[in-house]
Order: structure tokens, then sequence, then C-alpha cells
């Protein structure tokens, strides 16, 4: 692995079952970096493929590897993240190796190249953005970053709307003014992104809304066009951007001269990466950020627990709208005052009003007032569920914990 032994790198890894791209980012950059392969060229994807020199342990990875394997010099494996999440094992140079090792050391090599960029500074975080998160890839991240020697805590796992949010939203305000589509085309299969800011709500509340068109293969320029009149009507458009390997060629003529009508038009495959190196960058509170997104993955609510702190009302916050809920979790301990209840304050971020919700801890043992010590843990099981589990620690050696534990699950369906 690089040295990281001075402060400051975000990497931004964008992976899919084809190839990986891999940008960084430090707080005196304007805008994160894009790694290459190939010197002085902007050959950003690279091959999710592993090479073996024969009868040697020298591995290469990506358009490398693929070229020892030409020449006769290697043998190679492609689909590592597929192979890896099915847990396959794989025959090369003679040897049977786990699909999870040889994706390990195409992520090892990979990180490595960076390095010659930023020097010796050191991982801030490694922010992972794949097409769509499920428990699945989560584990196996889970398991490769502890083989790679990552601290859980610099690691982060997005999915790429919520990439393509923080990158869209690190442009100038203008491309943001109004609404932004993205547009990606991957296998000829074309889907479409469009964000949109509600600015009535502090902070304002992004909405991603995706669309799938389907196959885009004849007469692409005509259909493309089609899509886009229909896909744009009823909405003002600031800015569009094009991702995908689809979009490569000159077949755009018309739409590209309608998408370009008074809007900016932006195309890369790189955003996704940048996107994930800004993400891990604002979530470690290194930049204001007015915006809350609420996808698939992130937490519906704010939820809030009401407290007296030298004599002063106030509320805690355990768990807050917009994080990912894979990897939220909260821990605090209070002391019990008064009544054998916790109130926990509901509330949706578009609006002003919270709900309570009162746990009693029943068979809790009579005790005197503030004598009783509570450790209160809030664990999302979903977006829209939050599991309580509160315990009794008794109060040091004056009163013995009773080891009684109370689970709630609070819903927000009802909230709706």
């Amino acid at each position: 692995m690089a040295d990281f032994s001075a402060s400051g790198v975000y990497f931004g890894l964008d992976i899919t079952d084809k190839y990986a791209l891999v940008s960084y980012f430090k707080s005196n950059m304007e805008e994160p970096e894009t790694i290459s392969t190939v010197v002085g060229s902007e050959m950003f994807q690279i091959p999710l493929y592993l090479a073996k020199r024969h009868n040697m342990g020298q591995w290469y990875i990506g358009s490398e590897g693929k070229r020892k394997v030409q020449l006769n010099e290697g043998v190679g494996v492609d689909q590592l993240l597929q192979r890896a999440l099915r847990r396959e094992t794989v025959w090369l140079d003679a040897s049977e190796y786990p699909a999870l090792d040889l994706f390990i050391i195409f992520l090892r090599k990979l990180l490595t190249i960076p390095g010659q960029y930023y020097g010796s500074a050191k991982l801030e975080k490694l922010v992972i953005t794949v097409p769509n998160i499920n428990m699945e890839y989560m584990e196996l991240f889970a398991v490769v970053c502890n083989r790679l020697g990552l601290d859980s805590s610099k690691v982060m796992f997005i999915d790429r709307s919520e990439s393509f949010y923080y990158y869209a939203l690190n442009q100038r305000p203008d491309i943001f003014h109004n609404d932004v589509m993205l547009y990606d085309i991957e296998d000829n299969q074309l889907t479409g992104l469009r964000l949109h800011r509600n600015e009535d709500t502090t902070p304002q509340l992004i909405r991603l809304e995706p669309a799938n068109y389907g196959s885009l293969i004849d007469n692409k320029d005509e259909n493309f066009l089609k899509i886009l009149e229909s896909s744009f009507e009823g909405y003002d458009i600031s800015s569009v951007f094009l991702t995908g390997d689809g979009f490569d060629g000159d077949w755009m003529k018309q739409s590209l001269a309608f998408m370009c009508h008074n809007r900016r038009v932006f195309a890369g495959k790189n955003l996704f990466s940048k996107g994930a190196c800004y993400a891990g960058y604002i979530k470690d509170g290194n930049k204001p950020w007015p915006f809350v997104f609420m996808g698939d993955q992130e937490l519906k609510v704010n939820l809030s627990l009401k407290v007296l702190n030298h004599n002063e009302m106030q509320f805690i916050s355990l768990l807050d709208a917009g994080e990912n809920w894979f990897e939220s979790e909260y821990s605090c301990e209070v002391i019990l005052d008064g009544t054998k209840e916790i109130e926990f304050w509901i509330q949706r971020p578009e609006k002003r009003q919270a709900t309570v919700e009162v746990l009693e801890l029943k068979d809790l043992p009579d005790r005197e007032n503030r004598t009783t010590r509570l450790r209160i843990t809030a664990k999302p099981v979903s977006d829209k569920d939050i599991r309580i589990i509160i315990r009794d620690l008794g109060f040091g050696e004056i009163v013995p914990s009773s080891n009684k534990v109370w689970e709630h699950e609070l819903s927000i369906m009802v909230q709706e």
C-alpha cells in the first residue's frame, strides 16, 4: 500500500463488474483528480482484470495485465468483483486461488497507483461507490478492507446516485440553479437521474428521481432526442451530465443541439469517482453543506433525545436524516430523572413538527431519583426503521445493575 503517513487525501473508488476508476482529493485542490494508468492520457477506466506472470509471483492489473496475457507471458482472470461475491475459486498458472484473494490483490495494487501524485499524505477516507448498495456488497468490502489493513472508520460506501448528488452540488451554483439531469449508457442500456432541490427547507432537501429508458441501439440520436424531449417536459433544467461508454463517438447531433439550448452539458466517465471524493470530504465536516439527500440508503428521519443538561433542556441528536442507514449507529448514557419513560423525538427533515414516541421501562426496579444510569443505542435496520436498545447500568457501586434490556423498533411509516 501507499504510505499514508501525513494528512490529507480522500480516495474515491468507482467500481463495477467491468472496471474501476480512482480519483483523489486534498483540501488544497480545486477539484478531485482521476488516475490514469496510461501516462498523459485520460483513459481512466481500469479493467477489473488481474494477470499472473508464468511461474512467478508477479501480478498485473487492468490493461497491463491483458497485455501480458496477449504476449503469452501470463494468465489472467476477469469479473473479479462478481467472482469474489460468489466466493468462487479460480485456477491460475496450475494453482487454485480464492477469487476473494485475487480481488484483494487487484485492489491493493490499484490503491498503490496514486501515491506518486500526492506524496506522503495519509488516507483520510476511502469512499467506495457501486451502482447499487446491498448487504452482499457491504459484507464483501468489510472483509476486503480488513484484509487490506484499512481502519473501518476511514472507509465509506455509497451508491452512484449519492456520488452524483455530491458531484453535481460541488459545481458552480449556476450549474444546479434549476434541476440537473444525468444520463448513463452502459451495455446499450440508458438510465437517467433528475436532481431537484427544495429551496423551501433548511437544509435543502434533495430528491433524485431515477428512470430506466431501456436499450438504445438503433437510430440512437433520434431516439435519444425523443427521450430528452419527454424527460425535460415540465421541468427547468440547468445542466446535463453524460457518462458511460455508450456516449462514445460522434453520433449525437440533434440530441446534443437540444441539450445545449440554454443549458450546460458535460460528458465524462469519472463523475462518480470524483463525487465519491467530495462525499468523504464533506461528511468529515470539511465544508459547509446546506443539503440533505434522501436516497434508498439514507435514513429518512432525525431521531433525538430530550435531556436536561446543567439545568438547561437540550436535544441530543442520535441519528440524522440523510446518513447511510447501513453505517449509522449512536450510543449515549443518561441518568433517569423522575420517570420510568424515555421520550424519542422523530422529525422528518422537510417538516417542522416532530412526533414524540414514549418507551416505557417496564419492570425497572424502584430506586431513588437520579440513581439509574442507562445506555441508549439507536441502530437503523432500514431507511425507515430504527431499533432502540436500552440497558440498565445501575449506578456504580451504589446501585447494582438489574441487567435488564429493553428493545423497541421505531417505524416512521405512520409519519408519512
